[in-house]
């Protein structure tokens, strides 16, 4: 089970990642995630959860396949980038440090 996310002030409106790579670390922390909690996880409507999802299975970023009655997800951290500023790296670079667990002291 994903843990909850951090509350956020009311004074932070913004987050350096959209919502986006918000879904894709989503799905690579949890590849049978529903979309239900990806949505609110995210902190979007479930419905805008499967846009994106859509949106980046269209792209080539995630993709999908049934297992039973569920969907399992799949990242290609192989996949750039898509803006300009950063093509020359993959999602590898964004994912997967953001998947390991920080110790802190």
């Amino acid at each position: 089970m994903p843990s909850k996310p951090v509350p956020v002030e009311s004074s932070q409106n913004w987050t350096f990642l959209s919502n986006h790579a918000h879904v894709l670390v989503c799905v690579a922390k949890n590849p049978d995630v529903r979309l239900s909690e990806v949505a609110e996880l995210v902190g979007v409507r479930e419905r805008t959860a499967h846009r994106i999802v859509h949106e980046l299975i269209d792209a080539g970023y995630i993709s999908v396949k049934k297992v039973g009655r569920n969907n399992v997800y799949s990242v290609d951290l192989e996949k750039p980038l898509r803006h300009p500023l950063e093509a020359e790296h993959n999602i590898h670079a964004i994912v997967t440090p953001l998947l390991k667990k920080v110790k802190r002291s």
